[in-house]
């Protein structure tokens, strides 16, 4: 047990826009690592870390997949994300439960929306990151202004240690900054950048002690383990070039993972897929604390006990049985039934915050044939959803309707395929369709006395306000204790999200204030769930009072085209109803960024490709939700019985209640 306390061991992230590179860095990683024998490839399918037969056949990662391996006596977990945006849910709970990240960049296209996005999510988060620099032998690699790129957009602590050696198709490799030949222009410039950040190591640099260079390396490692600045390196993982640099450099500059294997158990179930013969799967990293099999483990999240049937580590299709998972590791662990993504095990003080990326902006109607049975596409479709809960699978009975959330058309074209390989099931799906939300226009009160038909007895009064964008529910009392019970409160502070979920227009209210400043129940008559029914009542009573105003999704864009197509685009993003900056030229090409409504510009990147005959590319992400202008409109079929129509609602809802 001691022995293994002393694993030294690093979780790491490998994140990038898509076509990065960023598995087929991940296959010779585990190749020059001696973890595999043999490369696979994306392109022939046969990479490691694709396992699920569509990310085989369409050459993209869907899944966050685990690889654990050994360098340099250092056990090394790696997760190759996914690079498309509409699979950014798996980007986001790996990022969470990783200490350190690599970003990958290609040399050609440099530094994309999604880059930015995951940057911030990393520098939200702190988590200490290397910069690798890919395809640098491709003809229109430019070293130099994907540094210049990187260090506008993402980072000015961003520092090269490797100094590539010739460019493009003559590109031969990268000489290491530390070693004693190396340019040294370039090694000046890095001793700069280290003194610049530290008065003691400015006085050693102007004293003249730049030949301990050990020292100065160790310094730069505890700086970019303290997430403060951030090495990069150079390669060309397809011909292998730069992988070993790459491990070296994680060894030496990235934080172990840290934890008690002797304290109580703390971790999080990030990811959750199934196995055909042992069923589910569940992802868990390990803060605190040692699971071993056949221990009974609290979920706390379900408060439920649990227990562990086995531990393995999977990689791709393989799996091997470990026995145990420590504090700082990860592995999958079977036998916890009904966990979902996000539970908590043990306890939850150790858990890191997560970083919010991925927001379903579209809906989707299901549709099967006759001959499909109800019941097995609504529970695949519950399955899928456990994996990944933002899909939000709805149905709803009364319309005999399924509907579900995504975040665009690629995750369609992939769940399509994976109900008909996994669940032998043919369906099509709707045309999709925005989803748009709602917040107060104005400050105003919602209040409502249910005290018929007996027995019954709750009375609320809601102040509600507009809230700053972004801000989400925002929800306090300001009742005492004696005049509404603690539980009574509590049972109200629960139904309020439940009741924003439809507002006037049929979508989900946002941005806003909800202050509880009245409240009462009655000693005989109040019934425990009286407040149940009454909090919808009085929230939908007060939004008729403020009225709502309606918002919709927008998108951060960067658009590249050849220069000739850039008048076009400008003056389609003006029809977009979009804005943005000055266009900039670089080259033959023209670069415009900008935001545009998610609505207006559904179908404009197949467009877009198609007049430009695929020289352009079109990289987007959410930037929020943002007032519509008063000429849009945009209603949703209200699903039950509106609480504005009180007695109507509450007949069906104590006939719901008491079913």
């Amino acid at each position: 047990m001691i022995q293994q306390q002393r694993v030294e061991r690093i979780n790491v992230g490998i994140f990038a826009h898509v076509d990065a590179g960023k598995t087929t860095t991940t296959e010779h990683i585990l190749y020059e690592s001696g973890r595999i024998r043999a490369l696979g490839s994306v392109d022939s399918g046969t990479a490691l870390t694709d396992s699920m037969e569509v990310e085989r056949q369409r050459g993209i990662s869907v899944r966050a997949a685990l690889a654990s391996f050994t360098w340099q006596g250092v056990q090394i977990n790696l997760v190759d994300t996914p690079g498309h945006v509409d699979f950014l849910s798996e980007v986001e709970r790996s990022l969470r439960v990783m200490d350190c990240a690599v970003l990958i960049l290609s040399a050609v296209e440099g530094v994309q929306a999604q880059s930015e996005m995951i940057w911030n999510a990393l520098r939200k988060l702190g988590i200490p990151t290397l910069i690798f620099v890919n395809k640098m032998d491709r003809i229109g690699a430019d070293p130099a202004a994907v540094l210049t790129q990187a260090r506008t957009y993402l980072s000015g602590d961003i520092v090269p240690v490797q100094q590539p050696l010739y460019r493009e198709r003559e590109y031969i490799g990268a000489a290491d900054l530390w070693s004693e030949g190396a340019d040294a222009a370039a090694r000046t410039e890095l001793l700069e950048a280290l003194a610049e950040r530290d008065e003691e190591l400015l006085e050693l640099y102007m004293a003249g002690g730049t030949a301990d260079l050990a020292r100065w390396k160790r310094e730069l490692a505890v700086r970019t383990a303290a997430g403060r600045m951030y090495p990069l390196v150079y390669g060309v993982a397809a011909k292998g070039l730069g992988v070993t640099a790459l491990l070296d450099a994680m060894t030496q500059y990235f934080p172990r993972a840290g934890g008690d294997a002797e304290q109580p158990v703390s971790g999080i179930v990030y990811n959750i897929q199934r196995d055909k013969s042992m069923g589910r799967m569940a992802f868990v990293r390990l803060y605190q604390g040692t699971i071993r099999n056949r221990d009974t483990v609290m979920n706390y999240t379900q408060d439920v006990q649990a227990k562990v049937t086995q531990i393995r580590k999977v990689e791709g299709g393989r799996t091997e049985d470990v026995g145990a998972l420590e504090a700082g590791d990860i592995a999958v662990v079977y036998g916890l039934s009904g966990v979902r993504i996000g539970d908590v095990l043990g306890r939850p003080e150790a858990i890191p915050q997560e970083a919010k990326l991925a927001v379903p902006l579209l809906t989707v109607r299901v549709f099967w044939g006759e001959d499909a049975d109800d019941h097995k596409v609504i529970a695949a479709f519950q399955e899928l959803a456990d994996e990944d809960p933002l899909l939000d699978t709805q149905w709803l009975q009364e319309e005999r309707e399924l509907h579900i959330k995504v975040m665009g058309p690629i995750q369609l074209e992939i769940l399509d395929s994976v109900l008909q390989e996994r669940f032998g099931l043919k369906v099509t799906f709707g045309q999709p369709s925005v989803i748009y939300r709602e917040t107060p226009s104005r400050a105003g009160e919602g209040y409502i006395a249910y005290l018929m038909p007996k027995p019954c007895w709750a009375i609320l009064r809601f102040q509600i306000e507009p809230g700053p964008p972004g801000s989400g529910l925002v929800y306090e009392s300001l009742v005492r204790s004696s005049d509404l019970l603690p539980q009574y409160q509590n049972e109200t502070a629960r139904r309020v999200p439940e009741a924003l979920q439809q507002g006037l227009r049929g979508w989900e209210v946002t941005d806003l204030k909800i202050t509880l400043v009245e409240g009462n129940h009655h000693v005989w008559h109040t019934h425990p769930l009286d407040f149940a029914v009454a909090t919808p009542m009085a929230i939908m009573d007060g939004l008729a009072h403020t009225g709502t105003s309606l918002l919709e999704p927008v998108l951060q864009v960067r658009i590249v085209v050849p220069e000739e197509n850039g008048g076009r685009v400008m003056n389609d993003l003006v029809q977009m109803r979009g804005t943005f900056e000055p266009p900039v030229l670089q080259g033959e090409r023209m670069i415009i960024e900008g935001r545009l409504p998610l609505a207006t510009s559904l179908d404009y990147p197949v467009t877009l490709s198609s007049y430009t005959k695929g020289r352009s590319t079109f990289t987007s992400f959410f930037a929020g939700y943002e007032p519509c202008p008063p000429d849009v409109t945009a209603e949703r079929t209200r699903r039950g019985v509106n609480p504005l129509d009180q007695a109507k609602y509450i007949l069906s809802v104590r006939k719901a209640l008491q079913g």
